[in-house]
């Protein structure tokens, strides 16, 4: 099975994004909407990298609903809707099959609505998700996958958080799937020594776990 098979390896996404820290408010106290997020990415991170292969999807599929209230207590905020949206593109990876489909175009639309809101909420997360699923789901006439523009959202993640782990790995790991794997290496290793981020610990040790994988694979 290639990696064009529909949906294969979407659920790493969200590190694509899952793992960035959120920034509090000016108040010391952080907000309501902070207070979400960092539910939705503490427990992300707990299913992707600590629960069964065979319960993923039924979890991500009840996270999906927490999101889902977020997102419509503030619609007009980035955040929720990027957060949204990598759940039910982890819930898609988790589920696969024609049925994963759906679930991969509600993904983009929560991303899109937050690129339309904030493209650089959480240092450009919709961008990246966005561009991973592009070059994740197939391309027509079953899905609306396109390697031009999931490399160009990468890329555009990439000038807005140039140093952290998730635009350069996933960056990496577009072109190792279009086989310029030399062009892959130096993103994968600068996203192995990005710097922790406060509180995303479990997710920072899946990701970089996953970059050595890769590394692995690709180098002579």
């Amino acid at each position: 099975m290639n990696r064009r098979n529909l949906l294969r390896g979407v659920a790493a996404i969200f590190v694509a994004s899952a793992t960035y820290t959120v920034v509090p408010t000016a108040d010391a106290e952080p907000s309501e909407l902070d207070k979400g997020i960092h539910a939705l990415q503490t427990e992300w991170a707990a299913v992707q990298y600590r629960t069964p292969e065979t319960e993923r999807a039924a979890r991500f599929e009840t996270l999906s609903h927490q999101a889902h209230q977020l997102t419509a207590r503030y619609p007009d905020h980035a955040e929720p809707h990027i957060w949204e949206g990598i759940i039910l593109s982890s819930w898609a990876g988790a589920k696969g099959g024609l049925g994963a489909l759906s679930l991969a175009k509600q993904a983009k639309a929560e991303y899109e609505s937050a690129i339309d809101i904030n493209s650089n909420a959480l240092d450009g997360s919709a961008l990246n998700s966005l561009g991973v699923l592009y070059y994740k789901v197939p391309g027509w006439p079953v899905g609306f996958g396109d390697n031009k523009k999931a490399e160009a959202l990468l890329r555009q993640a990439l000038a807005v958080n140039p140093d952290g782990i998730d635009p350069n790995y996933f960056y990496g790991d577009y072109l190792a799937y279009r086989n310029r794997n030399t062009e892959a290496v130096p993103y994968l290793e600068k996203a192995l020594k990005a710097p922790d981020r406060p509180g995303r610990e479990l997710a920072d040790q899946g990701r970089r776990a996953e970059i050595k994988l890769l590394l692995k694979a690709i180098r002579p």
